[in-house]
């Protein structure tokens, strides 16, 4: 069974104070336990100290008496020592002798014998603690070590004993109880000020600041602080300010892309019109007029599909995979249609991938970065040819312990230099011709809604994509 929880952890008390007055309950708390400590040994120590200073007075009770045995025919002497003591009986032995001093009323039993001599700290405790909380009905025989004897014996009365250990005890209730809430108090400020009010500061300004953290003037000042405190100050400081700069940098780019949405938009109606009257020139019979109209239209075409990308590329929001088990090869297969891109180019198709593979993946995501991928390869070879032999391209997968990895290679020139660090960022990443570089934008952010990675391959020739799905639960 799982264990509960105390209430006042749970949410009863504690939660109910801030943390301050639970800096105070638990000072206070704190030092009544060391005063509960403080006060066990001493009450224990206060009736050792008591019993042996009536041992003592009975000792030199007894040599007074002892010094003046003919003054005493009526025993008064002996009583009135005997009540100075507070005792009933007293007898030291030492010398050879035995010495016996009582009242005429002895009682009849002890409810027990304490030996002084032998007496250890848990059994002074327990016997402390016994005698407030059960106080004996009958007198109590006391032994402890005398001056010059062998022991001092008295029969007590243990009722002033238990009156002045409650007494001790009372005092040291009212002094712990001041110590306790002084120190508390004090310990309350000194928290008060050196950590609760900063951080409240902390907590203030980090509510103050999200509620407009484009506002560089809600940015915490750090103070001169040098402790945790002061640190934690100049690291916020130094969240707020780079949050702040981000958010409004966001901003910017979001007015800035919904602008150029509209003026991609606009731009491609006119591209469209411009297209269509385009056409027209080829029923024209103008020599220049047919040298021109086919580079007109190839770049019209071109302007028109990049104001399409860029508006689909700010459209999109790619829904989170829903992942299956699929077999890996007959996608594979149905790739080798896209060499018909370029089909005066004869490029070819390869595929190594081992029959029953099976990838958890997304089909349609997972065909869109196939496709995008091999589409890439079909363009580059089909501007800039192959490096060696006849081109061709080639898919390949293999799995390794719980991820799949999907290779796409081909022989063309390869990916310049230049262009390999944006290689998956938008508007950046393209090394072919009139490319707008969203391909591998929206292929990478495909492969990492899977939990994967993309990379570019090392290749001796060509260029070669490295694609890593794992498995949902090593995802």
């Amino acid at each position: 069974m799982r264990a509960e929880r105390p209430h006042f952890l749970k949410g009863g008390i504690l939660r109910r104070f801030g943390l301050s007055a639970r800096l105070l309950l638990l000072t206070i708390l704190f030092v009544m336990i060391a005063e509960v400590l403080i006060y066990v040994p001493s009450v224990a120590n206060f009736r050792l100290t008591w019993l042996n200073d009536r041992l003592a007075a009975a000792q030199i009770a007894a040599m007074v008496l002892d010094a003046a045995p003919d003054q005493n025919p009526a025993g008064d002497l002996e009583m009135r020592i005997l009540s100075g003591v507070g005792a009933k009986a007293i007898a030291i032995r030492g010398g050879g002798r035995r010495s016996l001093l009582a009242t005429g009323d002895m009682p009849s039993e002890v409810d027990k014998t304490v030996d002084l001599r032998s007496v250890t700290w848990v059994q002074s405790i327990r016997d402390a603690f016994d005698l407030m909380v059960n106080p004996p009905t009958h007198p109590v025989r006391i032994i402890g070590s005398g001056m010059g004897v062998e022991f001092v014996e008295i029969l007590l009365d243990t009722k002033p004993l238990r009156n002045a250990m409650l007494i001790f005890s009372r005092n040291i209730l009212l002094v712990s109880l001041f110590i306790s809430g002084l120190t508390a108090c004090l310990v309350y400020f000194a928290l008060q000020w050196v950590i609760v009010r900063p951080v409240r500061r902390l907590t203030g300004n980090i509510a103050e600041f999200s509620r407009n953290p484009e506002d560089a003037s809600r940015v915490i000042q750090p103070t001169d602080r040098a402790d945790e405190i002061g640190l934690a100050e100049q690291a916020l400081a130094r969240m707020e300010t780079t949050l702040a700069d981000e958010l409004r940098q966001k901003r910017r780019l979001a007015e800035l892309g919904l602008a150029v949405s509209k003026i991609n938009h606009e731009l491609r109606n006119m591209l469209t019109t411009a297209q269509l009257l385009t056409d027209r020139l080829d029923r024209v019979n103008d020599e220049r007029v047919q040298n021109i109209a086919p580079r007109l239209i190839s770049t019209l075409g071109r302007a028109i599909a990049f104001c399409e990308a860029t508006l689909a590329y700010g459209r999109a929001t790619e829904r989170l995979p829903q992942r299956q088990l699929i077999p890996l090869e007959p996608m594979v297969e149905d790739l080798a249609h896209l060499t018909d891109l370029a089909p005066e180019k004869g490029i070819a198709f390869e595929r190594h991938v081992p029959e029953g593979l099976v990838i958890d993946a997304d089909p349609d995501q997972l065909s869109r970065i196939l496709v995008n991928l091999v589409r890439n390869a079909v363009q580059a070879l089909s501007q800039a040819g192959s490096f060696e032999g006849s081109p061709r391209i080639a898919v390949s997968a293999i799995r390794e312990g719980n991820a799949v990895v999907i290779d796409v290679k081909d022989n063309g020139p390869g990916i310049p230099e230049r262009v390999r660090a944006d290689l998956f960022s938008p508007f950046q990443g393209s090394a072919r011709k009139g490319g707008t570089g969203l391909g591998l934008a929206i292929t990478a952010e495909l492969v990492h809604l899977h939990g994967g990675t993309i990379s570019l391959a090392e290749s001796n020739t060509g260029t070669c994509f490295r694609v890593q799905i794992p498995d949902r639960q090593a995802a």
